[in-house]
């Protein structure tokens, strides 16, 4: 896949944004990371057309957001679903899920992707 430039600021706020881990998102990225998952090849805070998504699977074009309750009021959802439309016009498939999902049941979200991906059986 064909890099495309990232702007420095953006660059910088999701170098910082790394850093700065939600529980939930911390907890997503200790079953990601290293390929942990199915040996699916997951990216953290990684800018992809002008935004920073939580994670994101390059070889699948999987992009997977957490979402805390200031994302069910009304013009996060607009914005929510504008970014989800920009990011599946350019062929990214985009999955969310609500923080508290990721906090009580792990597992049931870890299947989820896998489905989605299609790579097999979860374990």
């Amino acid at each position: 896949m064909p890099h495309s430039e990232v702007k420095p600021v953006l660059r910088k706020n999701a170098r910082t944004m790394r850093r700065s881990m939600t529980d939930a998102e911390l907890k997503l990225w200790n079953e990601l990371r290293a390929h942990r998952l199915m040996g699916l090849g997951f990216r953290r805070q990684l800018p992809i057309g002008g935004y920073i998504v939580d994670f994101a699977c390059p070889e699948h074009k999987i992009v997977v957001e957490l979402d805390g309750s200031q994302h069910a009021n009304g013009d996060a959802v607009d914005y929510d679903k504008q970014r989800s439309a920009r990011l599946e016009q350019n062929g990214w498939t985009v999955l969310r899920f609500w923080n508290d999902d990721v906090l009580r049941d792990i597992d049931n979200v870890c299947q989820h992707i896998v489905r989605i991906v299609g790579v097999g059986a979860f374990k």
